[in-house]
């Protein structure tokens, strides 16, 4: 990955927090043969005996199932938001411009998990999304013969994190005078560019000390 110090957050605290924010991961892996896969899905986020753990699940029989049945190092990605950083905002704008972006990467070993692991995670997976016990969507209030007919399509699965790797792509490179033209810039721009624009505005404090 694009690994450079200044880049990169040191504050666990930080990282996770992002994490539990994209939980809508792109899961990556191969099969047998090499060839690569990945498939997007939500996870849910937890610890146990110091490690990371990550749950979900996929479908059954797809090209995605059937390689991280034969390779279970897997990758994961949590992305957020980006944003392209024009060099005119710099106070020498006589350099390349840029792209500022947020994202984590998650290596771990991928296992699959039995039905009783399914129901639990189908049942924690909308507990923890719906986020209101009073939703006619929770999962104890799916009819019995529905939940039968998905559980025979899709498999659990947990993934062991043993590596983790952030990029915090946020300018943090560039002087005081262009850091702040670039938050200026960026918070006049769409969504995505005015997530990025605070995210630097939260930082710059830290940064220059001032």
């Amino acid at each position: 990955m694009y690994k450079l110090h200044y880049f990169t957050e040191q504050d666990e605290a930080e990282v996770m927090k992002f994490m539990c924010q994209h939980p809508f991961i792109t899961l990556c892996g191969c099969d047998g043969n090499g060839r690569p896969v990945a498939t997007q899905v939500p996870v849910l986020i937890s610890e146990r005996e110091g490690r990371l753990i990550l749950r979900g699940h996929v479908m059954r029989n797809t090209d995605h199932h059937k390689a991280f049945g034969q390779q279970p190092n897997v990758l994961a990605l949590f992305t957020g938001p980006h944003t392209y950083v024009s060099a005119s905002w710099y106070s020498n704008p006589r350099q390349g411009s840029t792209w500022n972006y947020l994202t984590v990467h998650a290596r771990g070993t991928l296992k699959f998990l039995d039905q009783d692991a399914l129901l639990e995670i189908l049942r924690d997976t909308t507990a923890y999304f719906e986020n209101n016990d009073a939703s006619p969507a929770s999962f104890d209030q799916l009819p019995a013969e529905y939940v039968n007919r998905l559980i025979k399509a899709i498999i659990a699965f947990e993934i062991t994190i043993h590596e983790l790797d952030n990029v915090f792509k946020l300018s943090q490179n560039r002087d005081q005078e262009s850091y702040r033209s670039i938050i200026k810039e960026l918070s006049q721009q769409d969504a995505q560019a005015q997530q990025i624009a605070e995210e630097m505005r939260r930082r710059e404090k830290k940064l220059f000390g001032n």
